[in-house]
């Protein structure tokens, strides 16, 4: 039987969100070795705007690259849970920043409300790397890659001179999905 996982990211611009898809889907590619597509959606303004990336994976040929019933969601604002929530299939997996979503989206899915931007900016120091500690979260609940291949996928994507901040924000979400609570 084949596998096939779908993941959408959704957030608002400025969130990182179409990077953390790109790297989400070339740790699955180049450093687990699994097919891996990634699409990404964006509205006009660069930030504020709503955002979007799906990451598609699967151990045969991908035919077709845009979600179809999302395994895993991962919502940043209430926009993106309000607009993306409806799309996730039962037995999904529903990750949410528990201080921008008030109102979960109902459904036979597991609910995961968790401090992802405070964490970045709490935890780390910086507001940015939430869509880092996003990726932490999304390996740590899904297994759908390898805990090595996110941190060299993040390695190798972010500036120089970060690697040490990016590392501490994976770290972060690593911890915050080991302590998930569940809605």
């Amino acid at each position: 039987m084949s596998y096939r996982y779908e993941i959408r990211l959704s957030g608002e611009g400025g969130q990182g969100i179409v990077l953390a898809g790109v790297i989400l889907a070339e740790a699955a590619a180049i450093y687990d070795g699994k097919n891996a597509t990634q699409t990404q959606v964006y509205g006009p303004e660069s930030r504020g705007g709503a955002s979007k990336a799906e990451v598609i994976i699967s151990d045969e040929e991908i035919d077709y690259p845009k979600a179809i019933a999302v395994d895993l969601l991962l919502a940043l604002t209430q926009a993106a849970a309000d607009k993306y929530g409806h799309d996730l299939k039962p037995s999904g997996i529903l990750v949410v920043d528990s201080t921008k979503v008030v109102n979960v989206p109902s459904g036979d899915f597991a609910v995961h409300r968790l401090p992802i931007i405070d964490t970045a900016k709490d935890t780390v120091g910086k507001a940015m790397v939430a869509n880092i500690v996003s990726l932490g979260v999304i390996t740590g609940l899904s297994k759908v890659v390898s805990r090595e291949a996110i941190e060299r996928a993040v390695l190798a994507r972010v500036p120089k001179g970060t690697e040490e901040l990016n590392r501490r924000a994976l770290e972060a979400g690593f911890s915050l999905a080991g302590g998930a609570p569940s809605a």
